[in-house]
C-alpha cells in the first residue's frame, strides 16, 4: 500500500469511504460524515503500515514489549497521526476542494475515554515513542464504553455525567473477533492429577468472553506503528431466549449486563464493596485476555515458551496489572505444565514494573476473602508465591518476623499488589530521581535491602512532538528556523536554542508567539463558555489531578490575598493576573470538591467587582482533556507545581509546560529537581520546605496554628474563608487548615505560605522585565529535550527490556 498518498489520491480514498460507509458524496456529507470517511482511510494506511512492521518483526525474530495499564490518555487521534505520517497538507488540500478545513473535521473527534491524569497521560506518551523510535510494542487496557466522566460545574459543584465517547472514537478501533479469549471467575477450583501433571478444574464458575478491538499508534517518520489492544467484555452465553419467549425481559438480559458491567466504565468508585469487586474484576478481565493473547502470539511465531523470556517483556504500569505475574504463572503451570521453578524463572525475567506514588495509601490493597472468592485459583497461586518468599526471606532476615510480615504479598487479611509486583518482577522503577530514592529509602526499604539489583530510575517524558510540533507550531516554526529540525526526532537537539538567549529579535518573536497563543486560547474559551479571558494579563496555570497534596488550595489561598490587596488598596499598581485552574475530583473525594467549590465561588466574587476584575481573574476549566491542554498549555506564563515536597513521583505536565516556554513556580518535588538542574535556578522560582525538611517538621510535631497565629496575612485570608465569597462561607476548609478535624493542614499550605507568596512576589516582578522574561522562557524551552519521552523509552529498552530499534534509528 502507499503509504504517502498524493493529493488526488487522497481525495479518491476519502470519496470511497463516503460512498461506501454513508451513502453520500462529499458535498452530501455532514461534518461528521466527512470526519469519519477522513479517519477511515489513515486507518487503513495504518494498519497496512502496521502488518509489514509486524512481518518484519516475526521474520527477525526481535523481542517485544508489552506495555500494561489500566488507562492510556490518548486525546484525539486524527491530528497526531496526520502529522505523525507526514500526510496533514495533503489532507488539508483535499479537504478544501470538498470545501472543509481540516481544523474543522479535527474538531468533530471527542478525546478517547480511556484514561484519567497523568499515569494514562504517561502510557500514551510512551506509546508515541515506542512507534516513532521503531521499537516492537503492543499496550493492553480495557475498552470503556464509558471514560472517567463528563465534568460539569454546577453553582460550585462537580457534577459527574457520562462520558460517551464511542460513537466518535469507534472509528479507529478495528474488532478482532478472531481473537477472543475467555476469562474465568468466581466458583471453585478442584485439584486432580492426570497423566503425571495437575489438573485444575473449575466449578460454577463465571466465564467472560474478551473480545478485543485494536487501536493503531503511529510514529513520526517511522516504520513502526504499535498497537493498542483494548478489551470489551462480553457474557459467553450471549442471551437466553428461553426467558426472553417466558416476558421474563430483564433476567433475560441480566447475566450478560452482568459481564459487560466490566469495560463500562473507568475507575468506578470504590467505596462500597461492589465497586471493590468490580475493580478487581476489572483487572484481572485485563491481565487475563491480554496473557492469553501474548502467549498465542508467541507459540504462533516460535512454537515454544522455552523462550518466552528471550523474546518478550511484559511491563506493569502501576499495579494495576499486577495480577500479570500469578496469571501468566497459572497459564505456565496449569496449561503449559512447566513445573513451578522454571515458571517462575521466566515469569520474573520477563515482567518489569514501574511504581507511580510514594502514599502508602495509593497502594492498592485487596480484601484476601473477597479476593479468594473472586479469583480462587490465582488467589492459591499467589499464596504459593507468598510462601515461598517468605522463606527467600527468612535467609536475608533471620528472626526478623516484623520486617518480612511488612514485605509479605498476603497480610493481616490483605493481599498487597506492589509487594507483588516487586517480587515477580526482574526490574523496578520510580518516575524521577527523588521518587526513586524515596522508594529504596521508605516505601521498598526492607525489598531494597534483599533485592538491591532491581531497582532504577527512569524520569517520566513527554511526547514532544504532540505538546511542542503538534500543538504549538509558531514556535516549532521558529525553532526550525533557529537550530534546524533535527530535534523533531533528536529533542535533546533542543539545546541548540539556548544560543539565542541574547539576540533581542528572536526574544521578540518569542513573545509574539506567546501573546498569539493566548489570543487563540481566549478565542477558544469565549467560543466554548462565553467568558473572555485578558489577554494582556499574565496567564498562571495549575492543571492537574485535584487532590490535596498538588495543593490547588495553596494557590487559592495566595489568590485570596491578592483579592484583599486590590480591595484594601485599589489604586495600588498590579500586574493584572489570570489564573486558570482545570481539574477532575474523584467522585467521592469531598475535600476536593470543596476545593473546586471555593475556586468557583472566589472567582465569582472577583467576576462581580467592576474594580478588582480589572486586575484579577480565576477561571476553572470545565472537563479538562488532552484537546483543552493542547490550547492552553502553548498559552501558559506561569506552571504551577507546588505539591508538598516528597509526594509527587513525577508529574509530566510540568515538562509540557516548560517546552513550551512556561515558567516553573514550583518545589523541590518530583521532576522540578532534575528540571532545576537542566535549566538553572535563575531560570526557575523554586519554595518552600524539601522533603527532608518535611520529614523532620512531622517527626517533631507540625502545627499550623503556630503560622496562622504568626502571620497576620495568613490571618486575614483564613478570616476571609469563614466570611465567605458571593455568598458561600468556607469555614470547614479554614476549619481544616487550623484546627481539623483530623491532622490540621495536613499538606502544609501555611507552613509554605510565606515563601510561596514571596517567590511569586519575585516572578510578577520579573515579568515585568519583558526582556528577562522572554529569555528565561527561552532558557526552558532550550532545557526541555531531556525531559522527552523518547528518552525514557531508550532508558527502558536498555536497561530494562533488553530491546532493540528495528531499525538504525540513533538512540
Amino acid at each position: 500500500m502507499n503509504y504517502t498518498p498524493t493529493k488526488k489520491e487522497v481525495r479518491e480514498n476519502i470519496e470511497a469511504k463516503l460512498s461506501r460507509y454513508f451513502g453520500c458524496t462529499p458535498a452530501e456529507a455532514s461534518r461528521d460524515q466527512m470526519y469519519k470517511a477522513v479517519s477511515m482511510t489513515v486507518k487503513d494506511i495504518l494498519t497496512e503500515k502496521r502488518g509489514d512492521f509486524k512481518h518484519k518483526v516475526n521474520d527477525s525474530g526481535a523481542k517485544r514489549v508489552y506495555y500494561m495499564s489500566i488507562e492510556f490518555l490518548l486525546g484525539r487521534s486524527l491530528k497526531t497521526n496526520l502529522n505523525n505520517l507526514g500526510l496533514a497538507d495533503e489532507y488539508n488540500e483535499a479537504l478544501k476542494d470538498f470545501g472543509y478545513d481540516l481544523e474543522t473535521v479535527y474538531e468533530c473527534e471527542p478525546d478517547a475515554g480511556l484514561g484519567n491524569g497523568g499515569l494514562g497521560r504517561l502510557a500514551a506518551c510512551f506509546m508515541d515513542s515506542l512507534s516513532s523510535l521503531d521499537y516492537p510494542a503492543t499496550g493492553f487496557s480495557i475498552c470503556y464504553e464509558y471514560g472517567l466522566f463528563k465534568q460539569m460545574i454546577v453553582d460550585g459543584m462537580q457534577v459527574e455525567l457520562p462520558d460517551i465517547w464511542l460513537p466518535g472514537g469507534e472509528v479507529w478501533l478495528v474488532p478482532r473477533t478472531d481473537r477472543i479469549y475467555h476469562v474465568k471467575m468466581g466458583g471453585r477450583i478442584k485439584e486432580n492429577w492426570k497423566d503425571g501433571h495437575l489438573e485444575i478444574l473449575y466449578e460454577d464458575c463465571e466465564e467472560i468472553e474478551a473480545v478485543p478491538y485494536d487501536m493503531m499508534i503511529s510514529g513520526a517518520d517511522s516504520e513502526a506503528v504499535s498497537q493498542l489492544r483494548l478489551w470489551k467484555a462480553r457474557d459467553i452465553h450471549n442471551f437466553n431466549m428461553g426467558l426472553f419467549t417466558q416476558g421474563q425481559y430483564a433476567r433475560a438480559v441480566e447475566e450478560s449486563t452482568n459481564a459487560e458491567i466490566i469495560s463500562k466504565v473507568l475507575y468506578p468508585s470504590d467505596n462500597h464493596m461492589e465497586g471493590k469487586l468490580l475493580r478487581l474484576s476489572q483487572q484481572y478481565f485485563m491481565v487475563s485476555a491480554s496473557c492469553q493473547s501474548i502467549i498465542r502470539d508467541h507459540m504462533a511465531v516460535y512454537g515454544t515458551l522455552d523462550n518466552l523470556a528471550d523474546k518478550v517483556a511484559i511491563h506493569i504500569n502501576d499495579t494495576h496489572p499486577a495480577l500479570c505475574i500469578p496469571e501468566l504463572m497459572r497459564i505456565l503451570v496449569d496449561e503449559y505444565f512447566y513445573d513451578w521453578d522454571r515458571a517462575w524463572d521466566m515469569v520474573c525475567k520477563v515482567c518489569s514494573y514501574t511504581n507511580h506514588t510514594v502514599m502508602p495509601e495509593a497502594l492498592e490493597t485487596w480484601n484476601e476473602d473477597l479476593f479468594g472468592l473472586r479469583l480462587p485459583r490465582i488467589h492459591s497461586i499467589i499464596k504459593e508465591i507468598n510462601g515461598r518468599f517468605c522463606r527467600e526471606a527468612w535467609k536475608s532476615f533471620p528472626g526478623n518476623w516484623n520486617r518480612i510480615s511488612k514485605m509479605s504479598i498476603i497480610g493481616y487479611g490483605q493481599v498487597r499488589m506492589a509487594n507483588l509486583c516487586v517480587v515477580g518482577s526482574h526490574s523496578v522503577n520510580g518516575v524521577s530521581k527523588l521518587h526513586s530514592d524515596i522508594l529504596t529509602k521508605t516505601v521498598f526499604k526492607d525489598f531494597y535491602a534483599m533485592y538491591p539489583e532491581k531497582f532504577c530510575n527512569v524520569t517520566n517524558g513527554i511526547a514532544h512532538r504532540r505538546w511542542l510540533c503538534y500543538s504549538n507550531p509558531s514556535l516549532a516554526g521558529l525553532l526550525d528556523e533557529c537550530i534546524g529540525t533535527g530535534y523533531r526526532h533528536d529533542p535533546q537537539a533542543l539545546s541548540e536554542f539556548a544560543k539565542f538567549a541574547d539576540n533581542k529579535e528572536i526574544l521578540e518573536i518569542l513573545r509574539a508567539i506567546k501573546h498569539q497563543n493566548k489570543i487563540e486560547f481566549s478565542n477558544r474559551l469565549y467560543k466554548k463558555t462565553g467568558k473572555a479571558i485578558d489577554t494582556h494579563s499574565l496567564f498562571d496555570v495549575h492543571v492537574k489531578r485535584l487532590h490535596e497534596y498538588k495543593r490547588q488550595l495553596l494557590n487559592t489561598l495566595n489568590i485570596i490575598g491578592l483579592y484583599l490587596d486590590i480591595k484594601e488598596n485599589p489604586n495600588k499598581e498590579f500586574q493584572p493576573q489570570s489564573f486558570i485552574f482545570a481539574a477532575k475530583a474523584a467522585p467521592g473525594y469531598y475535600m476536593a470538591k470543596n476545593i473546586i467549590k471555593l475556586i468557583y465561588f472566589l472567582g465569582k466574587e472577583i467576576e462581580n467587582d467592576p474594580v478588582v476584575r480589572e486586575k484579577l481573574s480565576v477561571n476553572f476549566l470545565e472537563d479538562y482533556n488532552v484537546s483543552m491542554a493542547e490550547s492552553l498549555i502553548p498559552a501558559a506564563e506561569i506552571s504551577e507545581q507546588i505539591s508538598l515536597a516528597g509526594k509527587e513521583a513525577s508529574g509530566t505536565g510540568c515538562m509540557k509546560l516548560m517546552i513550551n516556554g512556561a515558567m516553573t513556580l514550583g518545589t523541590l518535588d518530583g521532576a522540578n529537581i532534575e528540571m532545576l538542574n537542566a535549566v538553572g535556578k535563575e531560570n526557575m522560582y523554586i519554595f518552600g520546605l524539601t522533603s527532608a525538611e518535611v520529614d523532620d517538621i512531622w517527626f517533631r510535631g507540625y502545627n499550623s496554628a503556630e503560622f496562622y497565629a504568626n502571620n497576620e496575612r495568613i490571618r486575614r485570608i483564613v478570616s476571609a474563608l469563614n466570611t465567605g465569597f458571593a455568598g458561600e462561607s468556607f469555614s470547614d476548609i479554614a476549619n481544616y487548615l487550623i484546627s481539623g478535624p483530623g491532622i490540621p493542614d495536613p499538606y502544609m499550605c501555611l507552613a509554605d505560605f510565606d515563601s510561596y507568596h514571596m517567590t511569586r512576589e519575585r516572578a510578577i516582578r520579573d515579568y515585568a522585565d519583558k526582556e528577562k522574561w522572554n529569555r528565561m522562557s527561552l532558557m526552558n524551552i532550550a532545557a526541555a529535550g531531556y525531559f522527552a519521552a523518547d528518552r525514557s523509552i531508550d532508558e527502558y529498552a536498555q536497561n530494562i527490556w533488553n530491546l532493540k530499534k528495528m531499525t538504525g534509528k540513533k538512540s
